[in-house]
């Protein structure tokens, strides 16, 4: 019993590493796991407690666990069969496909990425581009019912604007973002994924992948989850709020029901003095596709390089970046109302349009009309528009120092830029690129500035 067994190296090498798992999975990595969960749940706690808006137990769920219950929710079961007897596929494969649906959809939130590695990340890269203003925000805010699920609706001016609405909202709540196929690139979405976003595929007409889609935004929503979207659908190609997508809200709608909690609807309006992806968007509005080239090196190196320019003191910010907050739309009182989805989109985008704040760039293109016979003139007329959208309501984020400032703000990076020439004349080649940033000026019933 005692005595000497001899064996091979390798096979001891063999029996030593079999005994070194057994032990971590059986005893290291569970007393690993629990300190680490000790330690994640004491850090959350305290999260929370400076949260306007908790975290919701349904983000913090482990992503197979929220797969499985998305994949096998009698509604997502029920359309796969259907996908099946249509297609004439057998029901294996179809619930398959819609598993690998929810897998596609399904995030991965790290509380630890998003506060500790994410918002901090969204204020350095937003503060290194551009002045940040806050252009209003709606005091019924305060009043929102705090069991209620928040959904921020936004104009989409730019892929910055998932950025600087982060960092905005970071000390209310985490957001979750639905995101198009862009992202799906990695790194790139394993880092979004722990943002946690969720990706659509925009357009798609596949049945089985809708109501998969449909039912994740409905369980989020019915658990409170704080969502961020944009019912525009896409970047703006020609500088203006454009139409609601039914897409997203069409699922909120029809999960709803008057037992739930209330859905509130937040509308933010966003504006640059300069979208980074302009002359991309304009490219794509004149050719009438939205096929946007992926350049990741050239986007990489013109990055590097303006950061190297900006440490050095050699160049500024990109001007100023602004976001409105508009009045609450309570989705209850909304359908109680007798209101309908379509008309939902039509309220929330006429909602987000009235607080998109004005910035000096766009205001100065506007006003700048077919060129300007001296600067005194550009600025009266600059005066004028400023009186007239005062007058209207419109948000106004200009600089405080007067009419002059803004004159010098926003008539620089347009000259700068080469759009606008030095005796006060549009440049003819880039004359698409001044409408997109006039056409972001909320139209106050005049088609042209008025002459001097």
């Amino acid at each position: 019993m005692f005595g000497t067994v001899a064996v091979p190296v390798w096979l001891l090498v063999l029996i030593l590493g079999f005994a070194a798992v057994s032990f971590a999975t059986h005893f290291l990595f569970p007393s690993v796991r629990w300190f680490f969960r000790r330690r994640a749940e004491r850090a959350l706690s305290q999260l929370n407690a400076r949260l306007d808006r908790k975290i919701d137990l349904f983000k913090l769920a482990r992503r197979s666990d929220m797969v499985a219950r998305l994949a096998y929710d009698q509604r997502v079961v029920e359309a796969a069969m259907a996908h099946a007897a249509e297609t004439g596929v057998p029901g294996e494969v179809a619930f398959e496909e819609a598993r690998r649906y929810a897998r596609e959809i399904v995030p991965g939130f790290s509380a630890t990425v998003y506060f500790g590695f994410g918002t901090r990340a969204a204020k350095w890269l937003s503060r290194l581009l551009f002045r940040v203003r806050v252009g209003k925000v709606d005091q019924a805010l305060r009043q929102i019912d705090p069991r209620a699920t928040v959904v921020f609706v936004m104009n989409h001016r730019s892929n910055m604007d998932y950025v600087l609405v982060t960092w905005l909202v970071a000390d209310r709540s985490a957001v979750s973002y639905a995101v198009g196929e862009w992202a799906r690139v990695w790194p790139l979405s394993a880092l979004i994924r722990s943002m946690g976003a969720y990706f659509i595929r925009r357009g798609s007409r596949n049945a089985l992948y809708r109501k998969v889609l449909a039912r994740y935004v409905q369980m989020a929503t019915e658990e409170g989850t704080t969502q961020a979207m944009f019912p525009e659908g896409g970047l703006s190609l020609d500088g203006r709020v454009g139409p609601a997508k039914l897409g997203l809200l069409s699922y909120i709608v029809e999960g709803w029901t008057p037992e739930a909690r209330d859905v509130v609807f937040v509308p933010v309006g966003l504006a640059y003095d300069r979208v980074l992806e302009d002359r991309v968007l304009v490219e794509a509005a004149t050719t009438g596709t939205r096929r946007f080239r992926n350049r990741p090196f050239w986007v990489a190196w013109h990055g590097l390089k303006f950061m190297w320019a900006r440490f050095r003191g050699r160049t500024e910010v990109f001007g100023t970046a602004a976001a409105g907050f508009g009045a609450p739309i309570s989705l209850r009182d909304h359908l109680r109302a007798g209101g309908t989805v379509e008309g939902l989109g039509e309220r929330l985008m006429a909602a987000i349009s009235a607080v998109v704040p004005v910035l000096p760039v766009p205001l100065v293109a506007r006003a700048l009309g077919e060129g300007a016979e001296s600067r005194a003139a550009l600025d009266a007329r600059v005066r004028d528009l400023v009186a007239r959208l005062a007058e209207a309501g419109a948000v106004l984020k200009l600089p405080p120092a007067g009419a002059a400032s803004t004159l010098d703000e926003g008539l620089g990076p347009l000259m700068r830029r080469g759009l606008v020439s030095a005796d006060l004349q549009p440049v003819a080649k880039h004359r698409s690129l001044l409408d997109f940033y006039a056409a972001s000026v909320p139209d106050i019933g005049i088609s042209a500035p008025p002459q001097t």
